[in-house]
């Protein structure tokens, strides 16, 4: 499984920076995972501060990784035991073939404590503070109210699938865990998005994608699914943040 041989290749040129714990989440932990179209979720914690040497180490690592199949789809955060409990805090990240900065949100703890995948030395449990109900669920909803209903109104990102894809997907998510505190996978949340009103043919379009082969895109469909995704996700985040806001 290329998957696997991935991963033991990422853990073998890590040990230049002995790592302290390495774990995945997102679906490659919680079960959903699609070879080559999942990414690959992980957080590396590190003993000790992060100096430019080791960024240099860890920008060599991914680029001995370069030509390893799936390793675009490799995305790694950095963590310290001294910045890991700090949810506000921005950690060094290697994702979409670049290193930035970015916060391990809520979400993304929560997966860690209940299915996160130990790949190597210990687990979440210790090094990374727990999240709470609350915190998880005004988490959700600040991203739906924030950036979510924002992004709405801007007609243009939503000829993308990937937008089409993440928004309805992670509505339907946001919306068990604020009302259930759970998460859900994505093909959870697609079989629940009818449920909440959503339009069908929008969920079968995200679904071939994710688990077929679909074909070509119909004259004129990409245009109509934005408009149908739109539609629904503006109400239907508007309902959710006054409800749970």
């Amino acid at each position: 499984m290329q998957t696997e041989d991935l991963l033991a290749r990422f853990l073998q040129e890590l040990t230049a920076v002995d790592p302290v714990a390495v774990w995945a989440h997102g679906s490659l932990a919680g079960g959903d995972y699609q070879e080559g179209r999942s990414d690959l979720d992980l957080i590396t914690v590190l003993p000790g501060p992060v100096t430019p040497r080791v960024v240099w180490r860890i920008a060599l690592t991914h680029a001995r990784l370069r030509n390893e199949p799936l390793a675009a789809k490799l995305h790694c955060t950095y963590l310290t035991p001294a910045t890991a409990d700090d949810t506000d805090r921005s950690h060094l990240t290697w994702a979409h073939q670049k290193l930035f900065r970015r916060p391990v949100s809520p979400v993304t703890r929560r997966e860690l404590h209940a299915f996160g995948r130990v790949l190597h030395g210990r687990g979440p449990a210790g090094l990374l503070p727990a999240v709470s109900d609350r915190e998880l669920g005004a988490y959700v909803v600040r991203d739906q109210r924030d950036f979510w209903r924002r992004a709405v109104d801007n007609p243009r990102l939503w000829t993308q699938d990937v937008w089409v894809d993440l928004g309805m997907v992670i509505f339907a998510r946001a919306t068990v865990t604020v009302r259930d505190g759970r998460l859900i996978s994505k093909g959870e949340a697609l079989d629940l998005l009818p449920e909440l009103g959503a339009p069908v043919e929008v969920v079968e379009d995200i679904r071939g994608r994710r688990y077929g082969d679909p074909a070509p895109p119909a004259e004129g469909w990409t245009a109509r699914r934005a408009g149908l995704t739109r539609d629904y996700l503006g109400p239907a985040i508007d309902a959710l943040t006054a409800s749970y806001g």
